[in-house]
């Protein structure tokens, strides 16, 4: 069973969820994050120091779940970036699973669904496989 950690902010009323991160392992595979709710500018540092995290676990794979994100602007894009550059730095594979449909918008109109490993599937992510 994957190591899990949960770092999550309480709901503010009337918004979009806030953001929760959930990180495990899968030993010797991936490091996954598992990202839902929302993320802005508010959320901004807590996202970047999760991801700089998963990048030190020592594993080959950085596998950033996407599939239970309502919404994405700039900031979670910009800190994705800046992880990609990383983990390349690092030699570790960044892939990104299943992104909702205004966050895979957000990817579209940007041009970075051509830079970023795009997985349909948390397995598909973990087998190696594209999907």
């Amino acid at each position: 069973m994957p190591a899990r950690r949960d770092s999550s902010n309480p709901r503010t009323p009337g918004s979009a969820r806030a953001l929760r991160i959930t990180a495990s392992t899968v030993p010797g595979t991936a490091a996954v994050l598992r990202l839902e709710g929302k993320i802005d500018q508010e959320e901004r540092l807590r996202l970047e120091n999760a991801l700089d995290s998963a990048l030190t676990v020592g594993s080959p794979r950085l596998v950033v779940d996407l599939s239970g994100l309502e919404f994405c602007d700039s900031t979670g894009l910009n800190a994705l970036l800046r992880t990609r550059l990383d983990a390349q730095a690092a030699h570790i594979e960044l892939l990104i699973v299943a992104p909702r449909p205004q966050t895979r918008r957000l990817l579209d109109v940007t041009g970075t669904t051509e830079i970023f490993a795009i997985r349909p599937s948390l397995r598909a992510a973990l087998d190696g496989s594209a999907g």
